[in-house]
């Protein structure tokens, strides 16, 4: 049966628009304020419809063995962020919130899949607190389950309430972040092979792998408000540095942190370059011996005192100092896209947006002198505006 959207929800006012689409900034004077994390009524069947979609998507007619472990996957929670951005720009940008539901189904499976096959190349045990599919079921059926997931972000577009060109734009749309996610991951796994520590082709690999999934939600609801697919994309470029910035914070995390994989390190046990190990090896060269001869060692044989050292290291041979400082400002660069200064709506959702993901390393960049990001933290600008659209990246929290 074809999706159709909750009668109970109104879509919000439209964000309004700056008259001169010549700025090449974010909007001086302004700041957005984040609100207190409330599911507001218009916003809660939505995020209830992509979810059902989604696990009606996976379970199919047969309920057979494949959805199952997709819904599996699905149920070990995750905070649905690509979902969330798809509604939250189609309201930026005036459309009806409550028409995107399809759409964001689709963006979700498509980075779902992702995290499954991501999983069985990474060796990672546990996602989100929990076993991984490969880890449960074995990487035959994991990579069965990938594949299943890669299929239905096509099928949930066939639920969206357009016309058939628009809807087949989409698919093409989809298709396209999709290829360039696989051809990003390839990119990663090439960087540990040929000992490539440099930042262009670290942030190439990741404009790809991470960077696709920030635009992709956003191109396809520009194209569901009306725009043209030259607009689309260009409005959508503005979202695709925050997965560079996402990817950055990871590296940090997996380190500093916890990203619910078990024990930190995960990513030196998988010997991938990071940019922490892209500012070590450019900060300290003596050390490249030693750091290279961990990104190479086996998983199993890297032990808790070696990801230790590494963490002293990368601390006080100002690795991590740098990444923070690189962080900061790949963030405000992400705030003065000239695209989001022609929709103040956009911009909101932008910078709610880098909020969100820097907050889980919010105390590291506090430790380095850089306030200001986290959890209801002001933004730096002066006066204060209600921005609806970034409500709903908000209620995630």
């Amino acid at each position: 049966m074809p999706y159709s959207a909750p009668a109970t929800v109104t879509s919000a006012v439209p964000a309004p628009r700056i008259e001169s689409s010549r700025r090449t900034s974010a909007p001086r004077g302004l700041r957005v304020e984040l609100r207190p994390a409330v599911l507001h009524p218009r916003e809660i069947p939505l995020i209830v419809a992509v979810e059902a979609l989604m696990e009606g998507l996976a379970m199919g007619a047969t309920n057979e063995f494949a959805g199952q472990m997709v819904r599996e996957h699905l149920h070990t929670g995750g905070k649905r962020l690509r979902a969330r951005l798809a509604i939250a720009a189609l309201d930026a940008l005036g459309g009806r919130a409550e028409l995107t539901v399809p759409w964001a189904a689709a963006c979700e499976l498509l980075h779902n899949a992702t995290l499954i096959h991501d999983d069985v190349q990474d060796g990672d045990r546990t996602r989100r607190g929990h076993p991984t599919v490969w880890a449960r079921h074995g990487r035959a059926q994991a990579i069965n389950a990938g594949d299943l997931l890669l299929m239905l972000p096509f099928l949930a577009i066939d639920h969206v309430q357009a016309d058939a060109e628009l809807r087949w734009t989409l698919g093409r749309t989809l298709a396209t972040c999709a290829a360039a996610i696989a051809r990003g991951q390839t990119a990663e796994l090439v960087l540990s092979a040929n000992r490539d520590a440099t930042w262009g082709a670290y942030h190439h690999a990741v404009a790809g792998k991470t960077g696709a999934l920030f635009q992709l939600p956003v191109e396809g609801s520009a194209l569901m408000a009306g725009r043209s697919a030259e607009e689309a994309r260009w409005l959508s470029s503005a979202f695709q540095p925050l997965g560079l910035l996402f990817q950055m914070q990871d590296d940090v995390l997996d380190l500093y942190g916890d990203k619910g994989r078990g024990a930190r390190g995960s990513d030196l046990r998988e010997g991938k370059i990071s940019v922490l190990v892209i500012e070590h090896l450019a900060s300290t060269p003596a050390d490249a011996e030693w750091l290279w001869a961990l990104l190479a060692a086996p998983r199993e044989q890297t032990s808790s005192a070696q990801i230790d050292e590494a963490i002293r290291r990368f601390r006080s041979g100002g690795a991590l100092s740098a990444a923070v400082a690189r962080i900061e400002r790949e963030a405000a660069a992400v705030l003065e896209s000239p695209a989001l200064a022609t929709v103040p709506g956009l911009w909101a959702l932008a910078a709610a947006l880098v909020d969100k993901v820097l907050t889980p390393i919010a105390h590291i960049m506090a430790e380095h002198g850089v306030a200001g990001y986290g959890a209801h933290s002001p933004l730096p600008h002066s006066r204060a505006i209600s921005v609806s659209a970034a409500e709903a990246m908000e209620a995630s929290r």
